[in-house]
């Protein structure tokens, strides 16, 4: 291969007809960087010499056309160049050094994140390659270029999907549109995601899309006459009102149609009986005169209005959206926006690029993904799962949006079933973590509420509120997931390091020794032995369960130079380890006898989980004895707080409204029913189980109590005894 530095001017006559149709299409770049484009390709194609694809071309005819793709959209030349050896370093001999030599460092790590991203494969959405997802989605937060590359790649690709046999087209169809027609859509690029989706629709389902697109151009050629009709109107009415616009009517593609008639449950007739135009006007005020000038023409359909260029969705897409009644009985769907309004909708991220700089304005799906792709950015950094990463991904990247006001009047996308949790983190961290409740138009609401469009939201907050595992059922959005979790794993560390620092303490006590009186070296030297950085992740391990507290403490005091056998044992009673219920990082309650506060305990050392708490008469514990050294020494302290869960096995006589009674006393005990089963039933009695939440036994006994009293209960006892 000649050496990629030789730069001669190339002869246009000897260019074949594809790279003069791109020489063309690059003609709004300055003279020097299209020679630059065309030198690209000679590279190349000296490059992948020798290599075809499937259907027999040249191999260099696709990053050709994908450089055209991309071309269409008016990128800068780095990104021509990089689409044209896209595939340059993982398929042929050329290197990085030789790349960022001859084109510079720029198209080198496009090339390079491009590269990354070919090496990927998705079954679907659920089974997606999470470790590599993650790296494409951080490619994108590092050069959206990468990812314009990567779906024009795609999308040529899927142009010419019939050179590859059944199963490989199915496999990248589906993969098409579960994860590369979603990513256009979130960046705003629709007539990307249009065409991804028809495509892959095509190839995934060919029989469906046959029947669709066949019983639309039928519908089409019926309805020809009657858009012609409210074409002219509408072009009519709105000359007659002084404003210069565009109108121009709108067809649903078959993959729109199908999408539609499979999520909404609505027939191919339904959803054919809409007619569709959008009318581009001069600027973002002619947008609302318009609006006036056509519901003046044709009624508008209550509750049918929605206003996207005064709040734009996430994407950044501005329009405004209204139906009307019109003159032939079915329903008109009408968008009305600006040129530059229209070419953000169509092309998104990459509108305008090439008179874009990173310094210089972005559009609106710029900034918009830019600060989606700095929230990932964010969001990654705090989870070290990558499967749990993808999960946060997958709601931003899927959304269904409901758009919210804060009380500065400032707006807020947040995905559909979202809560007033997720708003609150929304907003920030801090607000989020401190949040104790809502007003939502001005009513006090649970955090948990789910909220819809418009709404006005003010979170409140409490500087003594904390996050709690529940939160995690509340909450729908990636930021709000990571930040609680954030928070519960830093809570549990501390609990960890106080209670394992407590249970090291009672087991060296027993050795007639403690903590204190272990030399820093013998103790720095044993945490290198272990491999520990430090004392915190030894005391974490051991209320972890992980380590065996007796066992550290004699290996201790043997490193000490000592025999736990020369120690003299310390001759007064260990003293029990205290509880107070709030250590839920490091305690589990178990669920086999579902211990209270004021029973009496034992802790059971499990791997990973920390300590289990049993009720010592529980069944389970004459097993777990067996292993002494896993069993802890605990009791409740005086001063215990929260809900505790309790099982109640209830006899009553089988008659209409019993279980109402019932559920009523236990009310009125204060106790919160989280569940409720039928455990024997028959003509004449039936057998209950309802799950509950009490402070303490004496609480259960109030409870027990009040259902004895009802008169339809013939036995009232706490399961398991």
């Amino acid at each position: 291969m000649p050496a990629v530095t030789d730069s001669t001017p190339p002869d246009s006559s000897t260019l074949p007809p594809y790279v003069l149709a791109l020489k063309e299409r690059v003609a709004y770049l300055p003279e020097p960087q299209v020679a630059r484009v065309v030198r690209a390709y000679e590279v190349g194609a000296v490059a992948h010499e020798g290599q075809a694809r499937k259907s027999g071309e040249p191999y260099i005819t696709h990053p050709v056309a994908v450089a055209g793709i991309l071309a269409e959209l008016g990128m800068d030349a780095e990104t021509i160049i990089a689409a044209i050896l896209h595939d340059t370093l993982e398929d042929t001999a050329l290197s990085r050094a030789e790349l960022a030599s001859e084109f510079g460092e720029t198209v080198a790590e496009l090339v390079d994140g491009v590269t990354k991203l070919d090496k990927m494969s998705f079954s679907s959405r659920q089974e997606a390659d999470a470790e590599s997802f993650r790296k494409m989605l951080l490619a994108m937060a590092r050069d959206l270029r990468v990812i314009l590359i990567k779906l024009s790649d795609r999308l040529h690709n899927m142009r010419t999907l019939g050179a590859k046999d059944a199963p490989s087209r199915r496999r990248i169809a589906r993969e098409t549109l579960e994860i590369y027609a979603p990513i256009a859509q979130r960046l705003g690029m629709n007539k990307f995601k249009a065409e991804l989706q028809d495509l892959g629709f095509r190839a995934l389902y060919p029989d469906r899309y046959r029947v669709i697109s066949e019983r639309i151009r039928a519908a089409l050629g019926n309805r020809r006459e009657a858009m012609g009709k409210i074409e002219a109107a509408l072009s009519t009415r709105l000359m007659a009102d002084h404003i210069t616009a565009k109108v121009v009517g709108r067809i649903k593609s078959p993959w729109s149609i199908y999408s539609k008639m499979r999520n909404e449950h609505k027939s191919f007739a339904q959803l054919m009986d809409v007619y569709g135009f959008r009318v581009v006007v001069d600027s973002a005020m002619s947008c609302y005169m318009a609006l006036g000038a056509v519901h003046g023409l044709y009624k508008p359909v209550d509750r049918r209005f929605k206003d996207f260029i005064a709040i734009p969705k996430a994407n950044g897409y501005q329009s405004l959206h209204t139906v009307l009644l019109g003159p032939f009985g079915a329903p008109i769907e009408v968008q009305i926006r600006t040129a530059e309004m229209d070419s953000v909708a169509e092309r998104g991220v990459a509108a305008h690029w090439a008179y874009k700089t990173d310094s210089g304005p972005a559009n609106s799906a710029q900034a918009r993904a830019r600060e989606w792709l700095s929230s990932l950015a964010d969001s990654q950094a705090n989870t070290v799962s990558s499967s749990e990463f993808i999960e946060n991904v997958k709601i931003d990247l899927f959304p269904d949006e409901v758009y919210l006001f804060t009380p500065r009047g400032d707006i807020l996308a947040l995905p559909r079933n979202a809560t007033a949790l997720d708003f609150a983190y929304a907003v920030h961290t801090d607000v989020g973590d401190h949040a104790v409740a809502a007003r939502v138009d001005k009513k006090l609401v649970p955090l948990r509420t789910r909220l819809e469009s418009g709404q006005l939201v003010e979170i409140i907050t409490a500087p003594s509120a904390l996050p709690n595992p529940a939160w995690l059922e509340s909450v729908v959005t990636g930021k709000a997931r990571t930040a609680i979790r954030q928070y519960l794993k830093h809570l549990q560390h501390e609990d960890a390091v106080d209670f394992g620092h407590r249970m090291l303490d009672r087991a060296l006590d027993a050795l007639g020794t403690s903590l204190d009186a272990i030399p820093p070296a013998v103790l720095d030297r044993f945490l290198e032995t272990s491999k520990l950085k430090r004392l915190e992740e030894l005391l974490s391990d051991i209320a972890l369960g992980n380590r065996i507290p007796h066992l550290v403490a004699s290996q201790l005091v043997a490193a000490r130079g000592k025999k736990s056998s020369d120690v003299q044992q310390s001759p007064h009673v260990m003293e029990k380890i205290r509880i107070t219920g709030a250590e839920r990082g490091v305690l589990s309650f178990s669920n086999c006898c579902h211990p209270l506060p004021g029973d009496e305990i034992i802790g059971y050392l499990s791997s990973g989980k920390g300590i289990v708490v049993h009720r010592v008469e529980c069944p389970n514990v004459v097993e777990l004895r067996k292993s002494p050294e896993r069993c802890v020494a605990i009791e409740w302290d005086r001063d215990v707080q929260g809900d505790y869960r309790a099982e109640l096995r209830i006899e009553v006589i089988n008659r209409p409204g019993v279980l109402a009674t019932v559920a009523a006393a236990i009310a009125a005990a204060n106790s919160n029913i989280e569940n409720v089963e039928y455990v024997e039933r028959d003509a004449a009695a039936a057998t209950l189980l309802f799950a509950l939440e009490v402070k303490n036994r004496k609480h259960l006994a109030e409870v027990i109590r009040r259902v004895r009293r009802t008169g339809v209960v013939s036995g009232a006892y706490r399961y398991p005894l």
